[in-house]
This record gives C-alpha cells, sequence and structure tokens, in this order.
C-alpha cells in the first residue's frame, strides 16, 4: 500500500473529511447488497445534510467546534459500519436474519448522526464548546435524531435510534440498553464496533489524542471529575499523560469489542477479501502508543492531523 494519507481511511482510497468521498463509497457499498437506486439516492441526502451540520449550515445549529469529535470521525465511523455491514451480510450463518436496505439506511443514519450531540444550537448561551456536552452527548443526540428521522421519511426508527447510538458511548451499559429486536440489537452492537476501530485506526489517532481529545476532557469534566463524596478525582493530569494511559484504555476497548459486541469486527474481513484493516492498523497505533508509554516521550508523537472548524476557531489547543 502506498504512503497513508492523514485525511483517508485505512486502506487510503476515501478521502474521510469529505461526505462527498465517503457517501459515494457508502452508496457503492449499498448498491452491491441490494442494488436499490432509488433508496441508494437517500444516501446522498444524509451525507449533505449532516456535512452542512458539522459546517454550520443547517437551521438551528452552529458549526461543530469540537476539535476531536468532528466531521471527519463521523464520517470515518459510518464507512466503517457500512463495510462492516457489507461483510456481515455477505458472511452470515443459514438462519441468521438480514439487515436488508431499510437497517442498512438506518445504520448510515445513526452512523452520520451518534456524535450530534457536541453540536451547540445558536441560541446556546451557557456552553462555549460543545465539548461541556461530553458526558450527555449521546442523549442529545437522541433528541437531534427524533427531529431528523420524520423530516427524511423514516419516522418509525425515531425510538429504537435513540437507543442505538448509545452503543456507542457510556451513559447507559450495553446489557442495559432497552432494545429488544435483535436486529436492531445486531445494528447497535456494530455500530459501537464500527466507532471504536475507525478511531482507533485512524492514521493520527495518538496525536488527536493528545491535541485534540485532551481539551475536550477539560472542558467536559472527564479529565477531572468530582466523586459522590465530594472529593476531586485526576483521571488525566496532562495531553501527555492521556497518550500514556492509551495502551491502558485500549486494553479496555479490546474487551468491550469482544465482550459486549460479539467480536463484529472479525465482518470486515468479508469485505476485505480476508483481512481486516481497521485491526491492523489499530494494533499498529496501540503498539507505538506502548512505545511511548515506556519512553514516557510524547514528542516521538509528529504526524499533523487534517485542519477542522474547531482548529480554525481555537488554534492553540488546551493542555
Amino acid at each position: 500500500m502506498k504512503y497513508r494519507r492523514n485525511e483517508f481511511d485505512v486502506i487510503n482510497v476515501v478521502n474521510t473529511t469529505d461526505p462527498r468521498s465517503v457517501g459515494r463509497e457508502v452508496r457503492r457499498i449499498f448498491l452491491g447488497l441490494y442494488g436499490s437506486e432509488e433508496a441508494a439516492g437517500r444516501i446522498d441526502q444524509f451525507f449533505a445534510d449532516v456535512g452542512n451540520m458539522y459546517r454550520g449550515r443547517y437551521p438551528g445549529y452552529r458549526a461543530c467546534d469540537t476539535w476531536y469529535h468532528d466531521l471527519q470521525h463521523v464520517l470515518d465511523v459510518t464507512l466503517a459500519l457500512a463495510r462492516l455491514m457489507d461483510g456481515y451480510e455477505r458472511s452470515r450463518a443459514a438462519g441468521h436474519e438480514e439487515l436488508g436496505e431499510d437497517l442498512f439506511l438506518l445504520g448510515v443514519v445513526c452512523a452520520l448522526l451518534h456524535d450530534s450531540g457536541y453540536l451547540r444550537r445558536h441560541g446556546d448561551r451557557r456552553h462555549a464548546n460543545g465539548a461541556e456536552y461530553t458526558l450527555t452527548h449521546i442523549s442529545r443526540g437522541s433528541r437531534l435524531l427524533r427531529e431528523y428521522l420524520p423530516w427524511v421519511g423514516m419516522p418509525e426508527h425515531v425510538a429504537v435510534a435513540g437507543q442505538i447510538i448509545h452503543f456507542t458511548g457510556y451513559e447507559i451499559p450495553v446489557d442495559q440498553i432497552r432494545i429488544r429486536d435483535p436486529r436492531f440489537r445486531l445494528l447497535g452492537c456494530l455500530l459501537g464496533t464500527a466507532d471504536i476501530i475507525a478511531q482507533m485506526s485512524d492514521r493520527c489517532y495518538l496525536e488527536k489524542c493528545r491535541d485534540r481529545l485532551y481539551p475536550e476532557f477539560v472542558l467536559g469534566g472527564v479529565a477531572r471529575r468530582r466523586l459522590e463524596d465530594g472529593r476531586e478525582e485526576v483521571v488525566f493530569t496532562s495531553a501527555e499523560d492521556l497518550v500514556i494511559k492509551t495502551p491502558a484504555f485500549s486494553r479496555g476497548a479490546l474487551r468491550r469489542l469482544d465482550a459486549e459486541f460479539g467480536a463484529l469486527y472479525r465482518c470486515a474481513e468479508a469485505s476485505f477479501g480476508g483481512y481486516n484493516p481497521y485491526l491492523e492498523e489499530l494494533n499498529r497505533n496501540v503498539s507505538f502508543a506502548s512505545l511511548i508509554a515506556a519512553k514516557g516521550d510524547v514528542r516521538l508523537l509528529r504526524r499533523r492531523p487534517p485542519g477542522n472548524v474547531a482548529s480554525d476557531l481555537f488554534p492553540t489547543s488546551l493542555n
């Protein structure tokens, strides 16, 4: 594989900063599975709408101003989910229900909007940055989904979509998410899987953790948190500390992939001829994080993530 570009996906063919580029690939995957040109046309609308949302061109919402949870992240997750759904449909065992085009489309919408709870409304005077919603962003995203789905002709999925995106967060334990239909639960597990493998296989994952995720954790009350007895717990002392602790987080994420999401990352293999580029890149990042932790030297991180709205608005991160 040629030199992988920072704004491209794990196989270096799709520009994950461009909604049109990702939308074309997701559309191609959808047509390869179901062949419905009419239904595929809806995918174009989804990507156009989310591109407008994150760029501040959607009625009622400001542009995305979070450093880490940006447009590239949701596009990368959506592409990963489409590939997982493709792999599942092509490799599912006899007797296992298909997702079908309706759930595929729902999965695309949920992936595109799974972090929409970070977006601030125009009338928001209480918060200066979307990262301040970190601990409640899934619930906020559920409300935006309830507004959006009827607009695109999917009102029947309003209730379940709000539950599906909880598979990407920690507000509700996975085993307590209220979904009875096994197909929708499967879709949630596929989305939760895509969220993990997409971000952890990003070529600039570690740089983004240091320069973009840490500022969000500071504003969102994650770097330091208040315990029930009133004491303050320091989780990350600095951006460098977050990177050094990444290997430990990675082990937890990998356990989540297996234990809570049923190792559905293996579905990607059916889309890539038997190998899994997401796991390869993920493991490469984890190994490098372990090296950095062992040396205690984050100066080894030298890649420059693509710019986004937040990096233009706030050139200097909180360190």
